[in-house]
């Protein structure tokens, strides 16, 4: 059995392959914070914005939703605080709700895709090993300091992809 130490460590270093070992020698992926509430294992990777380190807690059990997901412990709440936005939009792809009127840094179009993102995981996850002719296809262009370009076409072709998905999964 691992010392839960061993996992903060690993985690506030941010070594993906000490995390893998810590919770393969059966450190807990839910410890308590200090004052009781579960989910520090999370909470740190979050904050300090390591997102291989969250997806891997969130695949082995961490719970990425609380029941209320603006206090200021949840995972969003923590990767906001942190500045961590690659970290909010993984949160989101992996289920974490949104409250309404939440902060996340995120823009429209990127909340729009990392809940599309969500939504095929989630339905993926509901499948027996989806063929890849099944899944949609998506392209993540990152246009950084492209003065002068206009993006209004790819932002138009994504939301009519998303509208045209959300038509399909709406009975009749």
């Amino acid at each position: 059995m691992s010392d839960p130490i061993d996992l903060i460590k690993a985690i506030r270093t941010g070594r993906l392959s000490e995390v893998l070992a810590a919770l393969d020698a059966g450190a807990q992926v839910e410890l308590c914070d200090g004052q009781g509430d579960p989910g520090l294992p999370l909470a740190i990777a979050c904050f300090l914005g390591h997102v291989d380190i969250v997806r891997e807690l969130i695949i082995r059990g961490a719970k990425v939703n609380f029941t209320d997901n603006s206090e200021p412990t949840s995972p969003l709440s923590m990767a906001f605080r942190g500045g961590r936005k690659e970290v909010i939009r993984a949160l989101i792809e992996l289920g974490a709700e949104v409250p309404a009127g939440m902060q996340t840094g995120l823009t429209e179009p990127e909340m729009m895709v990392a809940r599309l993102k969500a939504q095929q995981h989630a339905e993926n996850a509901s499948k027996a090993a989806p063929s890849l002719d099944d899944l949609p296809e998506f392209e993540e262009i990152e246009m950084i300091r492209c003065f002068g370009t206009d993006t209004g076409v790819l932002d138009a072709d994504m939301m009519r992809a998303a509208r045209e998905m959300t038509k399909k999964d709406k009975p009749g």
